[in-house]
Parts: C-alpha cells; sequence; structure tokens
C-alpha cells in the first residue's frame, strides 16, 4: 500500500469513496492536508505525466484522509476507507502531532468500524460523542501527545 499527497486529479475517486461531489473533493484537497492510500501496484516514483496520477480511478484507492492543525491539537476532518488504510493513513497525522507535541482528534460515524478500529489501534482514547452530522452520531476518539 502507498500512500501519497492527494492531487486535484484524484477528485473524483475521492468523491467516489466519500459519497460527496467531486468539487467538494477538489476543495478539499485545497483546503487540507490531504493523503490517499492505493493499492501499491502503482510506482510511486513513476513520472507524474505518464501514470495513474493524470486522473485517479476508484478501484485505486483504498482510502483517503484529510486533516488540519489548529492551535494544540490536529483536527481530522474525513476519514475513509478499509480498515489497513484507514489505519495507515490516521498515521500520517500522528506522526506529524508527535513531532508538534500537538494532540489529534477524530470523529467517527458510531457504525464506522475501520475508523473505530483504526483509532483504538494507534492509541486513541475514545472520548464521549461528538457533534451529529446529518443527524447521525458520531464519537470523539483523542489522543494527547
Amino acid at each position: 500500500m502507498n500512500v501519497r499527497d492527494a492531487l486535484e486529479a484524484d477528485a473524483d475517486a475521492l468523491a467516489s469513496i466519500a459519497d460527496s461531489p467531486t468539487d467538494v473533493m477538489r476543495n478539499l484537497v485545497h483546503d487540507r492536508t490531504v493523503r490517499v492510500a492505493e493499492d501499491g501496484s502503482h510506482d510511486p516514483n513513476a513520472d507524474v505525466s505518464d501514470s495513474q496520477y493524470s486522473g485517479s480511478d476508484p478501484e485505486d484507492l483504498l482510502g483517503f484522509i484529510s486533516f488540519d492543525a489548529r492551535e494544540d491539537t490536529v483536527h481530522v476532518t474525513q476519514l475513509d476507507g478499509t480498515c489497513e488504510a484507514c489505519k495507515r493513513l490516521l498515521a500520517e497525522p500522528v506522526r506529524f502531532a508527535e513531532r508538534e507535541s500537538m494532540a489529534v482528534e477524530v470523529l467517527a460515524a458510531q457504525d464506522a468500524d475501520s475508523i473505530e478500529t483504526a483509532a483504538e489501534d494507534l492509541g486513541f482514547e475514545r472520548r464521549g460523542h461528538g457533534p451529529r452530522f446529518d443527524g447521525s452520531p458520531t464519537v470523539r476518539f483523542r489522543l494527547e501527545p
């Protein structure tokens, strides 16, 4: 599995994974730190002009994460994908936060087992309920420095 920075060309694939409009995902790539996990059958060192990066296929991506840092906490704004991809992707903001002595916070829908498993495997603690999104409850996870 390769993890790389998301590109604008990934917007269609991200939209498919997140069940969101492509324009929203394109803006996400511009506004946040976004990483994608891909299946590993692609050479991450291949020439960008002649590779999968000219446009990404939803079947190539195993998941994605977006996050930003504010004050003393790195906030994961979106995370989706396979269980293993979620774990690898969630490790990205954790590494950043460790270097900066910051906490990391993740909100997961109550039925998002892959996100909950990834958070727990990486040492996050449940911190109660988070806000509701589209009427669905969330669970808050936090990892302290």
